[in-house]
């Protein structure tokens, strides 16, 4: 059925012309990436970079004549300024060759502005950031999400002016966490961000459909990072709160390549597994000259509601040990409360929704510690990575 679909897909393009060439997509060879999975239809379109902007309407043609064809629920199409040397040539199918570094949107929603340089090259993102702050963590479902929200919250709660920005391409939770469902408006080629608890917010999920998966390679994933910090109205901030994938891979290094990070928090819970892969991100920052500014140990302890009977249910304290045996600092424990959890889900933060809990002031001195660090800490200025 994909390839069916594909095929037919490919055929509507036939009818879409280049206004510069004058041929037809497929015949053009610009058609990248394209692929067809349970009606979703996702592909880029390489242009030359000088006049991506211009070819803003030609996407949009290209998707509304995807989205046409029957059997297609949603078509995403993006712009590149990369043609794969080894993808289709002129009259070709557009199988071949990886997606390029671009991000678009689902069809029928905010407009995807043209690409930006690819990751490592031309000017730095966010200049009007004081500091920049990653919360990451080695492996997924360690509460890293649910942090990086609360401490953002936090953070506003001092007076400052707060960005968050949700860098999960594949999995963005801000709009659950945030209860924020509606789409941005643009002006002109700018995103606005939506306001939050006190936030400005950006992800990925305000921009596709809560369900529409992102089946993207990594230099997609790339340069949907790159449009999200480098197109987005963002404004004057006093910080920044990253949310960062689990791992070690294609949005690390455009985080470390592309702003100034000011540093990284790592978050993990207490046991051997996670705080092994909690060990590989406190390195992975350090090999990009990252200053790591603290562990944080979440899911400590788990405390009854009824009896108040405490539970070490994942161990207790590995964070600790892992931040001195690395020398890094400790910045503090999280407890795992039903509250923290429901909350999240409905889309209000502890520290907005119950700042007097203990579990928000947990949070609350966190952030506190963090951002007195952040004041000391001096911006690093330029890419600072050179993949071989």
């Amino acid at each position: 059925m994909g390839d069916t679909l594909a095929e037919a897909v490919r055929q509507a393009l036939r009818a879409v012309r280049d206004p510069l060439s004058g041929q037809d997509l497929m015949a053009a060879g610009m058609v990248q990436g394209l692929t067809a999975r349970d009606g979703l239809v996702q592909f880029a379109l390489a242009v030359p970079r000088e006049r991506a902007r211009e070819m803003e309407p030609l996407r949009q043609a290209a998707e509304a004549a995807a989205a046409a064809v029957p059997g297609v629920l949603s078509a995403t199409v993006v712009l590149t300024a990369h043609r794969d040397p080894m993808g289709p040539k002129p009259g070709g199918t557009g199988r071949a060759g990886p997606p390029p570094a671009a991000a678009g949107h689902a069809h029928g929603h905010a407009p995807a502005p043209g690409p930006r340089a690819p990751a490592g090259q031309g000017p730095m993102l966010l200049p009007d950031v004081e500091k920049i702050v990653a919360v990451a963590s080695g492996k997924g479902g360690v509460g890293k999400s649910t942090t990086a929200v609360n401490l953002a919250v936090a953070l506003a709660a001092q007076g400052l002016a707060v960005g968050l920005l949700d860098a999960d391409i594949y999995g963005p939770s801000l709009p659950q966490m945030l209860g924020a469902r509606e789409k941005p408006r643009t002006e002109g080629q700018q995103i606005i961000p939506l306001q939050r608890w006190g936030l400005k917010a950006m992800s990925i999920g305000f921009l596709v459909d809560e369900e529409t998966p992102m089946i993207w390679r990594g230099p997609m994933v790339m340069g949907a990072l790159e449009q999200l910090m480098g197109q987005v109205a963002w404004g004057k901030l006093d910080v920044m709160v990253v949310d960062m994938p689990p791992g070690t891979g294609d949005a690390q290094l455009t985080m470390s390549q592309r702003v100034p990070l000011a540093g990284a928090v790592i978050v993990s819970t207490p046991q051997d597994v996670a705080l092994l892969d909690a060990r590989r991100g406190v390195k992975m920052f350090e090999r990009v000259n990252v200053p790591v500014l603290g562990l944080i140990e979440n899911m400590s302890y788990f405390c009854c509601p009824n009896c108040n009977h405490r539970s070490d249910v994942f161990g207790h304290g590995g964070a600790r040990a892992e931040a001195a045996r690395t020398g890094v600092e400790f910045l503090g424990e999280l407890p795992l409360t039903l509250a923290i959890r429901e909350l999240a889900d409905a889309g209000t933060p502890i520290v907005a929704a119950r700042p007097e809990t203990e579990e928000a002031q947990a949070y609350q001195r966190i952030a506190a510690r963090l951002w007195a660090k952040l004041q000391g800490a001096a911006a690093p200025a330029g890419p600072r990575i050179v993949v071989e």
